[in-house]
């Protein structure tokens, strides 16, 4: 595993926060998440090791807890709120929307790489839905035209990094 040396300082900073060493079993998940994308096995062995536990410990709560990513992602993640509000406004067709323009399928890599689509519950905007998260930008009343364009400027800024 290839962790940043600023996020390893940070492991080590944050286990002195807690009198027993288990206690940081979810801000380091949290930590590599946010360094290498997604938790692995050798992720779990790792944190295991570092806080003097079995592997089963942190898989049960990369397991239990929805935002921890077993697999890679795209470069680009989107977020569509599935929840009640959203979905009579039309979440599900916004959802579809960006599945036709990417190519791919819920949770699923886009072939290109770029981006993961996937639903989730509530963006804490109901009031505007459909709501998209794409990365950590707020979209409020997306509808399909509004996924049309937030889905070629994905592509246009892909195509500007090369």
């Amino acid at each position: 595993m290839n962790l940043k040396p600023e996020t390893l300082a940070r492991i080590d900073e944050v286990i002195t926060h807690y009198p027993e060493k288990r206690s940081g079993t979810l801000p380091l998940l949290h930590l590599i998440q946010e360094d290498v994308g997604h938790i692995s096995n050798e992720v779990i062995e790792w944190i295991a090791d570092k806080l003097e536990l079995e592997p089963i410990n942190v898989y049960e709560v990369v397991t239990f807890y929805p935002m921890f990513r077993r697999e890679p992602i795209g470069k680009r993640h989107v977020k569509v709120c599935r929840t009640l509000s959203c979905a009579l406004m039309g979440g599900y067709k916004t959802c579809a929307k960006f599945e036709s323009e990417f190519n791919t399928h819920l949770g699923e890599v886009s072939p290109d790489g770029e981006v993961t689509i996937e639903f989730v519950e509530c963006l804490a905007s109901c009031g505007t839905g459909p709501v998209v998260m794409v990365d950590e930008t707020l979209h409020e009343n997306v509808d399909e035209a509004k996924a049309k364009a937030i889905s070629d400027q994905i592509k246009a800024e892909a195509a500007q990094r090369g």
